[in-house]
């Protein structure tokens, strides 16, 4: 059995129910790593160790009676902090929401996780209304890669990657709009999962861009994932862009194997602009999925475009009372961003959203002749703190937009996806991409290769 910090979600949870443990004993734990480690991690934002103390006892006593605690009974989960969070202001990275009411109440997957026996015990840093890929925060400092302390994180859900990869807790709740859970799990070297877009409701979060944000899981097992996935699901009249579709479990699933499914790498604009680190990373995939097939993902980068569009324009629209009145308090570089997505003539906007029903047909298509894609999740692995730039196909261009190069094309129409981690002396994560609500195919994929050894969390150095 692991040590306590390194045991999956499945395995503590076991371990609870065998009698080997208890749920305040893991939390105290957790409590006291998160106490030791944060200073330097830098992911957590707040610790909620009384309720979580509280929540745990509660676990306890209801075992010791008999009575049901859920298949997550004591598993600590912590969640970037743009999740409510009962009593706790809002913070979505910024300054300016620290001056909003505390939540009344916790955002719904918060909810369903505890129902499933998990405990809360904080939440994560983020990039400043989550429009980052760097996991640098303007306010509240980096959170820091374990794997080596100097470099970054990947954002915007850079604490909830942090956290995971640095043993304080098995599993966090990240976002994603363009990339943000799976930039992170790839500088970070974790399995992440961004479910199609509506899968999960988004109730008591603060939102980016409604029309790509997703919410979903990070963890260092894909059977994490999954099951996390499971006790998350269900429809939410609150979110109207929740899909009212039946639950899909998979976890039951996973070890289904991958004899019939078709899997393809994706070509073209997915293989150009990549580090060597990139490049081994898909082939490693590749080879141990015995890939022998191709597809081009057409007009990839034009999606890309679209998005940055999309993303720009409303996000400024979101965000013109707070630029108007407290422009000041704003991460100067998401300011100008913003500012510059306000001034963008909607006649673009109207095109771009034009090109995404073109595109989300274009891509459905090749879904016809296989059943889930290969591509790189970042270009590099985990670039220093504080690097603006990196070289890409003998151009020179700003890490903070392109560390989403290949996520972003893919997130435009609301694909699932599960990055996995390769090992390397820094870790690096490939994406796979299966159709719209067939999450089930990319996690089986995701656990093939994880039972092989081609994709498994890798662990930081110890220290």
């Amino acid at each position: 059995m692991p040590e306590p910090n390194w045991q999956t979600a499945t395995e503590i949870a076991a371990s609870i129910d065998a009698g080997s443990t208890t749920a305040r004993a893991v939390v105290e734990a957790a409590l006291g790593l998160i106490a030791a480690r944060n200073g330097v991690l830098n992911a957590f934002t707040y610790v909620t160790a009384e309720r979580a103390r509280a929540r745990a006892a509660a676990i306890d006593t209801e075992r010791a009676a008999g009575r049901p605690v859920g298949p997550m009974a004591g598993v600590p989960f912590a969640v970037k902090n743009l999740f409510d969070v009962a009593g706790l202001a809002t913070r979505a990275g910024s300054a300016i929401n620290r001056e909003r009411p505390p939540a009344s109440h916790d955002q719904v997957l918060i909810t369903r996780l505890e129902r499933a026996g998990a405990v809360l015990v904080g939440t994560l840093n983020m990039g400043e209304y989550a429009y980052d890929f760097t996991g640098e925060n303007y306010h509240d400092g980096p959170s820091r890669n374990p794997h080596d302390t100097t470099r970054m994180t990947g954002g915007s859900s850079g604490g909830s990657g942090s956290a995971v990869a640095g043993g304080l807790v098995p599993l966090s709740l990240g976002s994603d709009t363009n990339g943000s859970i799976r930039v992170p799990a790839s500088l970070c070297g974790l399995f992440g999962l961004k479910p199609t877009f509506g899968r999960l409701p988004r109730t008591g979060s603060f939102p980016f861009v409604s029309s790509l944000d997703h919410l979903g899981p990070l963890a260092r097992s894909v059977g994490d994932l999954a099951i996390a996935y499971d006790m998350m699901q269900g429809h939410d009249a609150e979110d109207p862009f929740c899909a009212q579709r039946l639950e899909h479990p998979v976890s039951a699933e996973l070890d289904s194997g991958i004899a019939d499914l078709r899997i393809a790498r994706a070509a073209g604009y997915f293989q150009d602009n990549l580090f060597p680190e990139a490049v081994a990373a898909v082939r490693t995939v590749c080879d141990a999925l015995q890939v022998a097939t191709e597809v081009e993902i057409p007009a990839a980068g034009r999606a890309r475009a679209a998005a940055y569009l999309i993303t720009a324009a409303e996000g400024a629209a979101l965000h013109l009372p707070r630029l108007r009145a407290r422009a000041a308090d704003f991460d100067p570089d998401v300011r100008d961003r913003l500012i510059a997505g306000a001034m963008i003539p909607a006649a673009m906007v109207i095109q771009a959203q034009k090109f995404r029903r073109w595109y989300q047909q274009a891509v459905l298509r090749l879904f016809e002749t296989v059943d889930a894609i290969i591509a790189p999740a970042t270009p590099c692995s985990a670039p220093s703190l504080g690097q603006k730039s990196f070289v890409l196909g003998g151009v020179e261009l700003p890490v903070r937009a392109n560390l989403g190069l290949f996520t972003q094309p893919i997130s435009f129409i609301g694909l699932p996806v599960v990055a996995v981690p390769v090992a390397g002396p820094m870790p690096i994560g490939v994406q796979i991409i299966a159709p719209p609500w067939r999450e089930d195919i990319a996690l089986r994929i995701a656990r093939h290769l994880e039972v092989a050894g081609a994709a498994v969390a890798q662990l930081p150095p110890p220290g």
